[in-house]
């Protein structure tokens, strides 16, 4: 039997530069961002070990890239995730600033030196 995935709300925390995943009042994951003018630089996402793999992940960039769209602002990326994510869903990939599209950093093999597990 699959565990259902409470209904998940994401909200951007101005103040703190992050968009913020919450299952009720609990933050489950975050999208790291700095603004520049109408531009977004999206650093990395966060989901909490104990919530990966439910969906969230894919709720939150989804809500962040709609709530992007909205404002009528550009994407500049450095997250993988956030990558991978615009790779499969291409009709996101106008989001992507022209002349800031940044690069996604690229995860490292599992035991090289530094890697933190997922």
């Amino acid at each position: 039997m699959v565990a259902e995935t409470p209904e998940i709300t994401v909200r951007d925390n101005i103040e703190a530069q992050v968009y913020d995943a919450l299952i009720g009042d609990q933050v489950v994951g975050s999208i790291v961002y700095q603004r520049s003018g109408q531009r977004l630089v999206f650093s990395h996402t966060i989901v909490e070990p104990e919530f990966r793999g439910r969906g969230i992940g894919t709720v939150l960039v989804t809500k962040a890239l709609d709530d992007v769209r909205s404002r009528g602002m550009t994407l500049t990326n450095y997250c993988e995730f956030v990558a991978e994510f615009i790779a499969a869903h291409p009709g996101y990939a106008d989001l992507i600033d022209a002349e800031h599209p940044g690069h996604p950093r690229r995860r490292r093999a599992r035991g090289a030196e530094g890697a933190q597990g997922s």
